[in-house]
């Protein structure tokens, strides 16, 4: 009987849907994800999330690895190249594909569900929301900061404000996508403020003659191909976060014009800001000063922004709260688009019927990332994994070069010179391999083994879907579905 009643209240729900879908044409597509993003929305959502704490705290990982000011910048600015390599070989697929999800349809397009459940399984159970979780921790702990003077926070203090930080972001997510939108706009625009600010202040202080730092700036420079390689894995990893848009794809207006030009805007501007900002830094910092600060921008701001040197850790908490926001955005989109293809538990890829947003996938992935904030060294839990991310970067890269022999029929308004994604292919290829040989640890193995640990959950519930796990899933979607009061989304082709 209980079946029963549920099924009525859920065909109900539905009807309600249907209903609803009539009153106005702005309302047809009930159960679809809305399309309110544009060109400045993009480029922002990308800028925004690239753009973290980074830049602004330390920099100085680069600098470690090379020696001296000329080869950082350098790196700097061939990272910026490589990864605006990266998301034109990204452009082609978008444009080519365009399903939302980031890697994940393009896996599957080129070599099937396997890959394809392997990434999604590793980024929507560990990559997006520890990525999430630690973004959330920079902000509680700048934002705390200015209440414990003399001291560092308490981790009780940073990791509830972490918390609250990550129910506000999805709170917002789940009930607009527009105004989840305009978050990230107006957070990009107030880091790029800072970084405006920071550069300025630079270009001041050369005009007056702090150029010691910057003249001889090849002396001392460490050459070899090891240092030289680990120095472009660190500024890659600031730079990460260029295939954002990717996630979103089918909510952009005219994803084939605004997903190529928002990718040549928004990457070209962030290399800009990121080498101006770190030749700003060297005018009133010497190498080794750099080294030794905690926060490069804040010791920045001290020396040369003073009386209004708090204005910089104020934007630090707006740029990281900004990053968070885009990184829970396009997480949503992954875990939606892996439970609509039927690689997670169903109830994940459905639509609230009232705001038009995935929010059980947003629910799922800020829940996940207030686990994460919970032990003490997620750093290295994220250091760790992040050479799976390089790896499903070349492996996406691949697919390109793939699908340019099996997939010929597939209409290319982006069609970039497949040297570019050879490229790409095997930059990931050393990035994978290069901290594995370099220093060899248990913990790459232990991450190998829960990424193929995927396929244990694979084979029974998503390959053979044994009848007794439907069973049990379908009265608890159910439940979910009319307590959350969402709907399936429409099938996408």
């Amino acid at each position: 009987m209980e079946d029963k009643s549920l099924e009525k209240r859920r065909e109900a729900l539905s009807q309600r849907a249907d209903s609803k879908s009539l009153h106005t044409e702005e309302e047809v597509k009930a159960t679809r994800v809305r399309e309110p993003v544009g060109l400045v929305s993009g480029i922002c959502l990308i800028v925004g999330t690239m753009i973290g704490s980074g830049i602004f705290i330390s920099p100085k990982a680069v600098l470690e690895s090379t020696g001296a000011v000329g080869p950082c910048l350098c790196v700097w600015a061939a990272c910026g190249v490589l990864s605006t390599l990266g998301a034109l070989c990204y452009a082609e697929l978008g444009t080519m594909i365009t399903k939302s999800g980031g890697e994940y349809p393009y896996l599957m397009e080129a070599f099937g569900p396997i890959p394809a459940y392997l990434y999604s399984w590793t980024c929507i159970i560990v990559l997006k929301p520890s990525s999430f979780a630690i973004i959330s921790l920079s902000f509680a702990k700048y934002a705390a900061t200015p209440f414990y003077p003399g001291c560092s926070p308490p981790d009780v203090v940073t990791k509830s404000l972490a918390a609250v930080a990550i129910i506000l972001i999805v709170l917002v997510n789940c009930l607009s996508v527009k105004v989840a939108s305009y978050v990230q706009n107006v957070f990009t625009a107030a880091k790029l403020i800072i970084i405006f600010i920071i550069v300025v202040a630079g270009i001041v202080l050369l005009a007056q003659g702090n150029t010691q730092n910057i003249s001889n700036s090849f002396d001392g420079a460490q050459t070899s191909f090891g240092t030289i390689g680990l120095a472009f894995y660190n500024g890659l990893w600031a730079y990460d976060g260029w295939n954002q848009l990717n996630f979103i794809t089918e909510e952009l207006k005219d994803p084939y014009r605004n997903l190529p030009l928002a990718i040549i805007i928004g990457i070209p501007l962030v290399t800009v800001c990121y080498v101006l900002v770190n030749i700003a830094y060297f005018t009133a910092m010497s190498p080794t000063e750099l080294l030794q600060s905690e926060a490069v921008a804040v010791t920045f701001g001290d020396r040369v922004l003073y009386p209004v040197s708090w204005i910089v850790p104020l934007f630090v908490v707006f740029s990281t709260f900004g990053a968070a926001n885009g990184s829970c955005f396009t997480a949503g989109r992954l875990t939606y688009v892996a439970g609509r293809e039927g690689h997670m538990v169903k109830i994940l890829s459905y639509i609230s019927l009232k705001y038009y947003s995935p929010s059980p996938a947003l629910m799922f992935n800020g829940f996940l990332s207030i686990i994460y904030i919970i032990p003490a060294d997620i750093e290295t839990l994220i250091n760790y994994f992040s050479f799976a991310q390089w790896a499903f970067y070349g492996l996406t890269a691949s697919a390109l070069i793939v699908m340019r022999f099996t997939r010929k029929e597939l209409d290319r308004p982006v069609k970039v010179p497949v040297f570019i994604a050879a490229i790409v292919v095997i930059v990931s290829a050393y990035l994978v391999l290069a901290p594995i040989i370099d220093k060899p640890a248990w913990e790459y193995l232990y991450c190998t083994l829960f990424i193929l640990g995927g396929l244990l959950l694979y084979f029974p519930f998503v390959h053979h879907k044994f009848s007794w796990s439907r069973k049990i899933m379908r009265p608890l979607t159910m439940h979910l579905q009319l307590l959350m009061e969402v709907v399936p989304p429409e099938k996408v082709d």
